[in-house]
């Protein structure tokens, strides 16, 4: 660093800048030379600090001393500097600014502390004003000045200004910096000062350490002038300050007609704080001067406790008063107040003022007086000693009291006038509560904030308890409306917030002893009284804090404040802030005694004996008490206000009736009180006649009182019940009343003057327990009768046990509910319903426990829920409570039989059958079957199903048929009877369960997995602008519910309409209310069409994927929730498709305008789809959702399966099982038969990688691959591709061919068989038809291989041709139609338990010998015209060469190139290091074309790029170099050279030609008989084993080369810059350089101590778009890449580029890390030639030891980019932009060899690797 020396380790660097007019064209160089000097310092708070002012006219601080401590942040500022302007050029000035306002130490300067003090001044003009006493006065103050200028400067003037003459350099031009910067730090490194620290001037004596100063500042009309040298005088007094909270205090009043405080004098703390708001004030005019009215402001004001005088503990008080003119009103009281209260006046008046401002001062001799303010300088000196005189006779003031306890939180409420007097002054009002807010330590242990808002009523935005972290309310209170509304009744506000804000249940803490504050803002008089609620919260403790306008009534605002001096008044709300320090400091001194306070009210439902209640309100909503309702609402309130409400200690429920009961919330909806309190105050009056109170009392016996609804009474929890009701019942009270009784239940009856007293009383537990008032509203005269009447009861309850209807022994169960949905039970499926309620009721539901399935059907079955769906009984009684009838005939009893026994009663729907739990059906039918039961029923009863049912009249034969035992049937004459047969049904339930044998299991089942990705795609079309909010609010609500974390649930949201766009990704956000907030801040997109089948395929490429934060192929569960509302525009079906096969559990949500049926087709499963009328519905279906979501299971790497593996033994527990299906025009009616079939197999395996896999192939002419056996890993998937099968058609039917093909294709290694590690191979062939060829050959090779293989034909079939087909006779089996499979399915699954196989595992063919375990294999296949039809050939001989290789990275590398008249490389030696991933990628290769045939440039081709190191080759390791060439024609060039080329690097090639080609072929090969010849390339067959056998003798001869180095030494990071081109020649290309950046990015370890990026566009000149040193993680960075748009421009100076990244971004302020030995790598993307010179800029970027990696398109200048890279190799090309992925791998690899020597502070960097073998 060359401005440090060992003695001075610290320097402050002040530049002052020319910036006036003359040097516009001067002044990029100038900021230039300003980014090198401050390069070279060691820039830190403790080290150097670096300041930078502009000046012209005048000077301006671009940033202080004390401004920045990090170089990055210097050097950040000082490029985006703008050139100021202006004239004249007043230098003199300037360097007086710098002395005044940055050599001090409110400016950072440390010149008092000895740090050498530097000033580099860039003049370019002689200046208009003086130096001479401003440079001298410099020089005084130590500073060293080095000042440098240019042609136009006056160097006589630069010397005076500099601190020596030879301190003074010129430059004709500013461009001419870099010549004198040496020369400039020579003569700062031979500057030696000693520099003795000075010690401040201070004005106190010590034994006066502290004191209080105000500044009252007359700023009226006639000081205009003069403000500006008051300003500065104050700043020069304080500077001698030392200021601190237990220092000096500091406050600036200003005045003219009436005071204005800038700010108090708690308001700072530090000096640097008080001088910055200094240098802001603003001049504040008026008239007349009222100086009488200022003093006593600041009497009243400013010096108070409030507002952070420290008088009453003896700290001096003083007052600076600067007065211009006389006062217009008398002086003489206030002033004399101020000094009875102990306050030093001193002033310095006018010549208009002066004799006026002795008065006022303490004593005359402490005035002094100037003839203009500009004079104040003049005078400064004097002053600042008489002040020092003034103090030191100060005699401290004897405190009079202590003050102060701090409080651990408070408790805040602000209360905003929002009437329409107060529309304009409301924004105010919500800066205002930002700002306090901003100041308070918001926590829920801490501070808490409630807001409300009132006109004629009050209204809470947020209570105490809702927000617990600042950042929410301030989001609360940006989004507040004004309310409007008249009158004003501020009374009636005060009351509520006392009843309702100030409360346990709203989050208030008063019972705990935390401050209670109530911060009220008005805007006029009350309309209503304000005396008793103001009152009423005096005595509740709230400290009131009024403000108000002159538009207030002050004397009102005084009574309602806790203290008058609490009372605050702004002439416009504009004027708030002027009161914000006052009200802060008044909050602060609020002392409030921090004893628990012992509550004033008693619970009046809870003694000791009974800590515990469940409470339920039973409100009258029928037409009669509408008026009323309110008044019942408030009471509720009031009575749950006192309850001690949680979990395990009070409970509440509310239910509203009239015809009908509704219930608000069940007794476990809620665990908080104010929880219930805010459902409560939301109560709407329900309406309705006629009043039925019998049937409600009823309906809380059977729904609500229960333990499902969250009722105790079995575990002895008193039960009350508060009945309020307003007339005489419509029905019968007596039964219900008297079953509540019995029940236990307490009940207290209150009636009004329309209610029948007896019927109170028979209600009521006792007749003392029926109250009654003549109106609603005199509610409150019988609370208290109320509660002494309950807390008079007390009640002996016993815990009752359950009834409970099965034996111990069978603890757990399986139930499905099979219910008749079709017309004929239309009025009898409520009590169906009802029915289901009260059996499930008796159940205990669990995961582990009983679970319950409920499906309803007509003409077919519909599922409402598995047996897995839900795993609470509250769960499955919401659910059953909102089924609607389906309706729809005939009635096919046999048909919903088969569903529930194929599709209900599978291990995939929640059955535990195979774990030996007892399967239930039970039926509810009405009526006669229109199909045949008898076969189902008994599948089901096989299967060991108990079916027990219930008939009507029309049905009751046919049920006791379908049942286990006629025993088990009843019969009902209609389901309104249901109730009558409970009893006994449940009874014979019993019965029937306690003589289950339990099943034995065989497989014990089901892995959780950890997280989940949730992406939510809304709908924001046109047609959904009404109902967006509510799609927020549901969003919210799921989001609310998740558990958000980078390792647990993950959320995205996308919105579309016409086209799709991500808010954000899956990565974005880690935490929930991140989360929350953006979702929040959506707004509606709106457009048209609704593409929803566009916006599914969007976020299957763009969101699930590991790039946006994907976590499926790490098992995570991928969840889609669809809000939709309308028709789609395009079709959903494909990508609908495309998300399921992809895993993904797609939830869709649709309104009445969206269709039905696609909404079904696009949900993973029809059960997953919902409906909703509207929007505002959405919360009906959040559950139905949310259980849906939580019963998805996915497999998480490998994940353990949920069903039997019926083919499986013991003694082999893994199968290869291959489906081979006839897809010809003969099956087209039976695929979905075969499909079906299929599924059901699969169903009873145990999928998975490790046990068994599955491959369906389906064939007609020839055969297609659905999927292979390693596709997939998990029986889910196999299914949901299984499903969505379709026929593929075609003649005729080559089974022959098939077969052969499953032998060479799909039983291999490469496919995912594991027959050679000795895995069962089983083939299951359905065929319906005879063959057109011969199957004999391919039978026979499949049964030597050791398949097993099992046929099952049609009648069309040949049963012969399946014999021989099969393994062994028995293996044939044979269907009528494939309908009539099912019959056979038991019977091949016994053929194949019986089959039993040695298998010894096979040892694979290897081609190479062992001491040549290694090699590095490149296909080059001719793929030009002529070898069109033999392509395919071509193709299946590179899969089965692959086939025999060993391929791994540290194995064998395999790469393919295709050519014609050029070369393209499908992929290198290291782009894939599986065999599978090379061979799915050969599978898709496809033919080239072209002309002419150039075989000799494809040799040089894969010389130059793929037998290369970057390429993935191992030559110089010593691993074998093999090439096979497959060529289809003689050359068009000459080949003679290239082959020898490559035999000199040691590649062995062979070759196979064609009868054109063969010659030329035996040329090229290593050796002509490694050349082989055929007909055609469909011949390849027939010479594949002999190609094999020659190349493993090739291999056996090789020497393995004697590698000359080893490389690759990884670091621990690397700084990686890119560099892309953005002229105009690339718009079109430029998304494709930032897809290709974001996959290089991908691949790379982000972190700051790890991978580090830049990224810089081009074209003119350079524009850094984020530094090395930005970003730290990956998210980040992708982010701001995804962002970026095309700078355009033109012309292309690539080397102006070059040197710009050299010299701004490889730095280390910038985030390079190059002097740590970190490697240094620019990747260029270019698209044209340079139009300025990169030699010289390479060369520099080279020698600073940065590797270049070059990438140019055909456009590009080829050896232009070769000569930028920092080797040839290095610089790759591509023929346009979106061939970039091409060359991915080729970059990634060269990067990854790159060796750096890691020594730090090494610039030097070691030469490519590649030199050490050219």
């Amino acid at each position: 660093y060359f401005l440090v020396e060992r003695r001075r380790p610290r320097r402050d660097v002040v530049f002052l800048l020319d910036g006036s007019d003359g040097t516009r064209s001067g002044f990029a160089s100038m900021r230039d030379f300003v980014q090198r000097v401050v390069e070279r310092l060691d820039v830190d708070e403790n080290k150097d600090r670096v300041s930078v002012v502009q000046y012209s006219r005048d000077p301006t601080v671009q940033f202080y001393l004390n401004t920045y401590t990090t170089k990055s942040e210097v050097l950040d500022t000082v490029r985006g500097l703008r050139h100021k302007g202006g004239r004249p050029l007043n230098t003199g000035a300037a360097l007086q600014y710098l002395r005044d306002n940055v050599f001090t130490a409110s400016a950072g300067s440390r010149r008092l502390e000895g740090v050498p003090q530097l000033l580099i001044v860039l003049s370019g003009g002689r200046s208009s004003d003086s130096v001479d006493t401003p440079a001298s006065e410099l020089k005084e103050l130590g500073v060293l000045t080095f000042a440098i200028g240019s042609r136009g400067s006056d160097s006589r003037e630069l010397e005076k200004i500099s601190h020596e003459r030879s301190h003074a350099l010129s430059v004709s031009d500013f461009t001419d910096l870099p010549t004198v910067q040496e020369q400039l730090q020579s003569s700062m490194e031979a500057v030696v000062i000693d520099v003795t620290p000075e010690s401040p001037t201070v004005i106190v004596d010590h034994d006066i350490a502290r004191k209080d100063v105000v500044f009252l500042l007359d700023g009226s009309d006639g000081t205009r002038n003069g403000f500006p040298a008051m300003r500065d005088f104050v700043q020069r007094v304080v500077e001698k300050f030392n200021v601190g909270e237990n220092k000096d205090r500091v406050s600036v009043v200003q005045y003219s007609r009436d005071a204005e405080v800038h700010f108090n004098l708690n308001t700072y703390t530090t000096k640097q704080d008080v001088l910055d708001r200094v240098r802001g004030l603003r001049h504040k005019g008026g008239r007349p001067l009222n100086t009488g009215a200022a003093l006593q402001y600041v009497r009243d004001n400013v010096f108070t406790a409030s507002s952070g005088s420290r008088r009453q503990e003896g700290i001096p008080q003083i007052l600076i008063l600067l007065s211009g003119g006389r006062s217009n009103d008398n002086v003489d009281t206030p002033a004399s107040a101020l000094k009875e209260d102990g306050v030093f006046i001193v002033g310095i008046g006018t010549r208009n003022s002066s004799a006026e401002v002795q008065k006022i001062a303490t004593d005359p001799s402490h005035a002094q007086s100037v003839s203009d303010f500009s004079d104040l300088p003049n005078v400064q000196q004097p002053f600042i000693s008489s002040l020092g005189r003034v103090l030191v006779g100060v005699t401290t003031i004897t405190p009079t009291v202590i003050v102060d306890q701090k409080t651990a939180g408070r408790d805040v409420v602000f209360l905003l006038d929002g009437s329409d007097g107060t529309r304009n002054g409301f924004p105010f009002m919500i800066d205002f509560v930002q700002r306090v807010v901003e100041r308070l330590d918001v926590g829920a242990n801490k501070d808490r904030v409630s807001l409300v808002q009132y006109g004629r009523d009050a209204e809470v935005h947020f209570y105490l308890s809702t927000y617990t972290k600042k950042e929410d309310i301030l989001d609360a209170v940006r989004g507040l409306r004004h309310r409007g509304g008249r009158p004003l009744n501020t009374g009636a506000a005060l009351q509520y917030v006392r009843d309702n804000v100030f409360t346990p249940s709203s989050g208030s803490r008063r019972l705990e002893g935390v401050p209670q504050m109530l911060i009220l803002l008005n805007g006029g008089r009350s309309f209503d009284n304000v005396d008793t609620p103001a009152s009423a919260l005096k005595e509740l403790g709230v400290f009131v804090f009024g403000i108000g306008t002159k538009r207030s009534d002050s004397a009102e605002l005084q009574r309602i404040s806790y203290d008058p001096n609490y009372a605050f008044s702004v002439s416009e709300f504009n004027d708030l802030p002027n009161v914000q320090e006052q009200l802060s400091s008044a909050m602060s001194t609020v002392v409030v005694r921090a004893t628990p306070m012992t509550p004033t009210v008693i619970d009046f439902l809870v003694e000791r004996r009974r800590p515990r209640r469940d409470v339920v309100f039973l409100l009258d909503g029928s037409d009669g008490t509408r008026s009323g309702f309110a008044s019942m609402r408030d009471f509720v309130q009031r009575v749950v206000e006192r309850l001690d409400v949680d979990e395990n200690k009070d409970r509440v429920s509310v239910v509203q009736y009239s015809r009908d009961p509704t219930v608000q919330f069940y007794l476990n909806t809620y665990t908080t009180k104010s929880e219930v309190l805010d459902t409560v105050r939301g109560l709407r009056h329900k309406g309705g006649r006629p009043l039925n109170t019998g049937a409600a009392l009823q309906y809380l016996r059977d729904n609500v009182f229960t333990a499902s609804a969250g009722s105790r009474r079995l575990e002895g929890v008193p039960q009350l019940l508060i009945v309020l009701s307003g007339g005489r019942s419509s029905d019968s009270v007596d039964t219900p009343a008297s079953e509540l009784k019995e029940l236990g239940v307490l009940t207290f009856a209150i009636g009004s003057r329309g209610s029948d007293s007896r019927e109170l009383e028979k209600i009521s537990h006792e007749r003392s327990h029926a109250l009654s008032v003549s109106d609603f509203t005199d509610l409150p005269t019988v609370q208290e009768q109320l509660q002494s009447s309950m807390e008079a009861v007390v009640i002996d309850v016993t815990p009752e046990s359950p009834t409970v209807i099965v034996d111990h022994d069978i603890a757990r169960k399986d139930v499905v509910f099979l219910l008749d949905g079709s017309d004929g039970t239309r009025n009898g499926f409520p009590a169906m319903r009802d029915f289901v309620q009260r059996v499930v009721e008796k159940f205990n539901v669990g995961e582990n426990k009983d679970r319950v399935s409920v499906v309803q059907y007509s003409r077919d079955a519909e599922v409402h829920f598995n047996l897995n769906t839900y795993t609470t009984k509250q769960d499955v009684l919401d659910r059953v409570r909102g089924l609607r009838h389906k309706g729809g005939r005939p009635l096919n009893t046999g048909a919903a039989l088969q569903y529930v026994r194929d599709n209900v009663f599978t291990a995939s729907s929640g059955s535990r059958r195979q774990e030996g739990i007892p399967q239930i059906l039970i039926l509810l039918s009405g009526g006669r079957s229109n199909d045949n039961v008898d076969t189902p029923a008994s599948a089901l009863k096989e299967d060991g199903v108990f079916i027990v049912g219930i008939g009507t009249r029309n049905s009751s034969a046919e049920v006791q048929k379908i049942a286990t035992d006629p025993s088990h049937a009843q019969s009902v004459s209609d389901f309104s009877d249901l109730p009558n047969v409970q009893q006994p049904f449940i009874s014979s339930l019993g019965r029937v369960l306690v003589g289950v044998t339990t099943i034995t299991p065989t497989v014990i089942v089901d892995q959780k997995t950890a997280g989940r990705d949730v992406v939510f795609l809304l709908d924001g079309s046109d047609g959904t602008r009404n109902g967006f909010p509510f799609m927020i609010d549901f969003v919210q609500r799921v989001v609310e519910r998740l558990d958000v974390g980078a390792n647990k649930d993950r959320v995205s949201l996308v919105q579309y309409g016409r086209d799709a766009e991500v808010h954000f990704y899956l990565s974005t956000y880690t935490k929930k209310e991140d989360i929350l907030d953006a979702v929040r801040g959506l707004r509606h997109r709106g457009g048209r069409p609704l593409n929803t089948g566009a916006a599914l395929q969007y976020v299957r490429d763009n969101v699930f994927t590991p790039s946006s934060g994907s976590r499926r192929l790490e098992g995570v569960p991928q969840m889609l929730i669809l809000l939709n509302g309308g028709r789609s525009f395009d079709n959903v079906d494909t990508p609908a498709s495309a998300l399921k096969e992809l895993g993904v559990f797609v939830f869709g949500i649709g309104t009445k305008r969206s269709d039905s049926a696609e909404l079904q087709r696009i949900s993973y499963d029809p059960n997953y789809a919902f409906s909703v009328s509207e929007f505002n519905d959405l919360p009906n279906v959040q559950e139905q959702l949310s259980s849906a979501m939580s019963t998805v299971v996915v497999r998480a790497t490998p994940m353990t399966p949920t069903v039997i593996d019926f083919l499986v033994e013991r003694r082999r527990p893994r199968r290869d099982v291959v489906f081979l299906l006839d897809g010809s025009d003969g099956t087209r009616s039976g695929f979905a038969s075969m499909r079906d079939f299929v599924q059901r197999v699969v169903e009873r395996l145990d999928v998975d990688e490790n046990k068994d896999r599955v491959s369906v192939v389906q064939y007609s002419r020839d055969p297609t691959v659905q999927f292979y056996l390693n596709t997939y890993t998990t029986k889910s998937e196999v299914l949901d591709t299984v499903r969505g099968l379709r026929h593929k058609g075609g003649r005729p039917l080559n089974t022959g061919a098939a077969l052969q093909y499953l032998r060479d294709n799909v039983f291999t290694a490469s496919a995912g068989s594991r027959r050679l590690e000795g895995v069962p191979q089983l083939l299951i062939v359905l065929s319906g038809g005879r063959s057109s060829d011969s199957v004999d050959t391919p039978a026979s090779e499949l049964k030597e291989l050791g398949v097993l293989t099992f046929a099952i034909g049609s009648r069309g079939s040949d049963s012969r041709e399946l014999e021989k087909i099969s393994h062994e006779r028995s293996h044939a089996l044979s269907v009528s139609d494939f309908t009539d499979l099912p019959t056979v399915q038991e019977q091949l699954q016994s053929s194949m338990e019986a089959v039993v196989i040695d298998v010894t595992p096979e040892s694979p063919t290897v081609i190479v010998d062992h001491d040549i375990a290694r090699k590095d294999v490149v296909f080059l296949l001719d793929g030009s015209d002529g070898t069109r039809n033999g392509f395919p050939a071509m193709r299946d001989f590179v899969q089965r060469v692959v086939e025999k290789f060993n391929v791994g990275e540290n194995k064998d590398r395999v790469s393919v190139v295709q050519y014609s008249r050029d070369a393209e490389v499908h992929f290198n030696l290291n782009t894939y290091t599986t065999k599978q991933d090379v061979l799915d990628r050969v599978r898709g290769l496809r033919h080239k074309g072209g002309r002419p045939l150039n075989t000799g440039a494809a040799l040089q081709y894969v010389r130059d790029n793929v037998f290369t190191a970057s390429s993935g080759s191992r030559r110089q390791e010593g691993i074998p170099q093999i090439l096979i060439l497959l060529s289809g024609g003689r050359s068009n060039d000459n080949v003679d050279t290239p082959a020898s080329a490559l035999k000199e690097d040691g590649v062995f090639i062979v070759g196979i030609g064609t009868r054109n080609s063969s010659a030329e072929v035996q040329k090229i090969a290593t050796d002509p008989s490694h050349a082989q010849s055929v007909s055609d390339f469909s011949d390849l067959p027939n010479v594949q084993q002999p190609f094999i056998s020659s190349l493993g003798r090739v291999l056996v001869g090789v020497t393995t080369i004697t590698p000359t180095v080893i490389v690759d030494q990884k670091t621990a990071g690397r700084d990686v810059v890119f560099l892309l081109d953005g002229s105009d020649g690339t718009r079109n290309g430029f998304p494709f350089m930032i897809d290709f950046v974001q996959r290089v990015v991908e691949r790379l370890d982000v972190g700051a101590n790890k991978d580090r990026v830049s990224l810089v566009q081009y074209g003119r000149d350079a524009e850094v778009h984020f530094y090395l040193s930005t970003y730290t993680k990956k998210e980040d960075i992708l982010d701001a890449v995804r962002g970026l748009r095309h700078r355009g421009g033109r012309p292309l100076n690539t080397g102006a580029a070059l040197q710009y990244v050299r010299d701004n971004v490889f730095t280390p302020s910038s985030g390079s890390r190059r002097l740590e030995g970190v490697p240094q790598m620019l990747i260029l993307l270019n698209g044209g030639r340079s139009f300025d010179n990169v030699d010289t800029p390479a060369s520099a970027l080279k020698e600073l030891g940065v590797f270049v990696f070059g990438i140019g398109t055909k456009r590009s200048d080829s050896a232009e980019l070769q000569r930028i890279s920092y080797d040839p190799n290095y610089a790759f090309s591509v023929s346009e932009f979106n061939d970039l992925p091409n060359v991915q791998e080729q970059l990634s690899s060269a990067m990854s060899t790159v060796v750096v020597r890691a020594t730090p502070m090494t610039p030097t960097v070691i030469v490519s690797i590649f030199e050490r073998y050219v």
